[in-house]
């Protein structure tokens, strides 16, 4: 790709959300947003390697974007007061609602993201119009990720946006009063979308490292726009924190590779760094929530020398105050997970007892998967190697079932061979 096409495709990462932002504010049309940005980008491939690149391709962008949309606007006879609006708003970097807005927050994309994430939408169709409008991610890029038809994806987005429509959501962050419910409920569309990329829900890959990177992405633009929210902070430490490890989950057959087995030399340092600075500052606040004490988690694993020098107690400490703040079957058997690494295997294997007499997790391959491993470490081999067997067949990705046919094979060769028939 030519230096002019690097540019383009930069600032297509690095701009499309604030484009389609400003041109949703300015028209209340988000096809006609996406077009125009679109034309947008196009005509940057075009002019960029003839003219030069901007010394602002957003500016750039979003001007030949707002001119598009005019252009639309006006033939389309569009009624007069909103096409005076737009006009308008052509003319100056704010929208013109800015003042009436109640949390006095003056960005565009935080109010798109607020939008996307309004709770009138159902969660699938949050995560879709995020990637789609916030992301840039194609109708197939979105539906492929997701693993539905291409046609089903667009029929989701379709009704989304006319949900916004017709329910008239307000294109705005909500006031003050409103915002910590609401900021929690964009928060977990940022962790659903990154847990998507990092531990992939069905399919071949584990990992899908798009998903993780718009995850990212999107959540650094929201700490961006609102530093002074702990959990805001605290989510993007945690997935800096998970993301560091994400280049050896797999080996290079695509294997599943343990936490304990991972090469820590090949973690990434900056975003350990990084998160851990982040946890600090969120911290410091004095208003912990459910993102910074998973932060706090992934930060006792990213800061062990070691395996053997991890601080379980306190994992299983904060896997507690995790489970008070937001209970979960799941997070208790983390903590199971936690307490049998500080307290020994018999410990964990009695609270995995209790999960599963509960029937909140049945169906769920990591319960039977934590029970086999806490019985491979007592010994007990064919034990484990049933509810090995049991994990395997519930397991959604290849990468999980091939590290769970490795681990039944190993049960299978500790286990007596069968007593000989004397008949």
């Amino acid at each position: 790709m030519t230096a002019a096409g690097d540019a383009v495709a930069e600032a297509f990462r690095e701009e499309w959300g604030r484009v389609v932002a400003a041109l949703i504010g300015m028209t209340g049309q988000w096809d006609l947003a996406e077009e125009c940005a679109q034309d947008a980008f196009a005509q940057a491939l075009r002019s960029w390697p003839r003219d030069g690149v901007p010394r602002r391709p957003g500016a750039w962008l979003t001007t030949v974007a707002r001119n598009r949309a005019l252009d639309r606007l006006r033939r389309g006879a569009v009624e007069t007061a909103k096409l005076r609006e737009a006009v308008l708003l052509s003319l100056t970097d704010q929208p013109a609602d800015d003042a009436g807005d109640e949390s006095g927050i003056r960005d565009d994309r935080l109010r798109l993201i607020f939008t996307c994430c309004h709770p009138a939408l159902s969660l699938e169709a949050r995560v879709a119009l995020t990637l789609r409008t916030l992301a840039g991610l194609t109708t197939a890029e979105i539906a492929r990720a997701f693993l539905v038809p291409e046609a089903t994806m667009a029929k989701r987005l379709v009704r989304a946006k006319h949900k916004i429509r017709d329910a008239a959501i307000p294109y705005r962050v909500p006031p003050a009063h409103l915002l910590p419910e609401r900021t929690a409920g964009v928060l977990a569309v940022l962790y659903l979308l990154f847990n998507e990329g990092y531990s992939a829900s069905a399919g071949a890959d584990l990992i899908r490292q798009g998903l993780c990177a718009e995850a990212i992405r999107l959540a650094r633009a929201l700490a961006g726009l609102m530093p002074d929210e702990p959990e805001v902070l605290g989510l993007l430490a945690l997935v800096l924190l998970h993301d560091a490890r994400r280049a050896t989950r797999t080996d290079a057959a695509g294997d599943l590779v343990t936490l304990e087995d991972q090469e820590r030399g090949r973690w990434d340092w900056r975003e350990i760094e990084e998160g851990t600075r982040l946890l600090e500052g969120a911290l410091r606040r004095g208003r912990p929530g459910p993102y910074q004490v998973q932060a706090a988690i992934a930060a006792c694993h990213a800061i062990a020398a070691d395996a053997a020098q991890t601080d379980w107690a306190q994992i299983a400490l904060l896997y507690g105050e995790l489970a008070r703040l937001v209970p979960s079957p799941v997070i208790e058997l983390n903590r199971a997970v936690a307490v049998a690494m500080a307290e020994g295997p018999q410990a964990g294997l009695d609270l995995v007892a209790g999960i599963e007499s509960a029937g909140d997790l049945d169906g769920y391959y990591l319960l039977p998967a934590t029970r086999a491993d806490l019985l491979r470490r007592l010994g007990r081999a064919a034990e484990a190697a049933l509810s090995y067997r049991a994990a395997r067949d519930l397991a959604a990705t290849d990468a999980e079932r091939r590290y769970l046919d490795r681990r039944l094979a190993e049960m299978t060769g500790a286990m007596p061979p069968p007593a000989p028939d004397d008949t």
